[in-house]
């Protein structure tokens, strides 16, 4: 199967994202996602609550911004437009017109998607790869998965999702020193992988090449953070 464009299919499937050479965080012992923003009521999920939802297995290709793909990767977990519908969807007064959703994770970094690109059919909230239970490189104990946007869409370690009816801040991180990085990068908002929209201003052959050259160092620097400390 061909690759989108500017993308290089790559052997294995690399620990990358904003942490650098920081470790994974810590798996909670009682894990939840809460939900909240323009909801009745704020909710708290436990991830064995998605038993009573139908379970789906998606082999599909993972996109990173980059410019490399994991290819034919094995997720398992439930649909999330079966879990807006059955969780989420409820909790919406009737009047209110949800546009984004921002997905966040224990490691601090937020996702902002359209509500459409959220409700796409082969969007998981995936809890194995490969069949095995997610590990701390790759999200535990819960993440999303929107295998036609770039993968820094698809939030690991997920622990929050907040619905809005318009447009949200653009805060992509609690920490203030990231924050600041990826504003200058200036994501695309949509991020779909074979429209190639990688940057929001700039067109996509330009920041090819960037990207690329910076995938072995931060590859590097992400391979230190899976160490335990002594």
């Amino acid at each position: 199967m061909s690759l989108p464009p500017g993308q290089r299919r790559i052997d294995g499937f690399p620990r990358f994202g904003t942490h650098l050479d920081r470790p994974p965080p810590a798996i909670p012992t009682d894990p939840v996602i809460e939900i909240s923003g323009v909801v009745t009521k704020a909710l708290a999920v436990r991830p064995t609550e998605f038993a009573a939802l139908p379970r789906r297995e998606l082999v599909t290709d993972f996109h990173c911004v980059a410019g490399w793909s994991a290819t034919d990767l094995r997720w398992e977990g439930v649909g999330f437009e079966s879990f807006y519908r059955n969780t989420i969807e409820p909790l919406i007064p009737p009047e209110t017109s949800v546009t984004h959703l921002v997905f966040e994770g224990l490691d601090g970094y937020r996702s902002i998607v359209q509500i459409e690109d959220a409700l796409a059919d082969d969007v998981l909230i995936a809890e194995r790869l490969n069949g095995q239970p997610l590990d701390g490189d790759h999200g535990a104990p819960i993440r999303l998965v929107s295998p036609k946007q770039y993968g820094y869409i698809s939030t690991k370690h997920l622990c929050r999702i907040e619905v809005h009816a318009g447009a949200p801040a653009e805060t992509y991180h609690r920490s203030r020193s990231i924050q600041l990085r990826l504003q200058l990068v200036k994501p695309h908002r949509r991020a779909r992988v074979w429209q190639e929209e990688r940057h929001r201003y700039l067109p996509a052959w330009s920041v090819r090449r960037v990207y690329w050259l910076l995938v072995r160092p931060i590859a590097s620097l992400s391979a230190r953070g899976t160490r335990k400390p002594r």
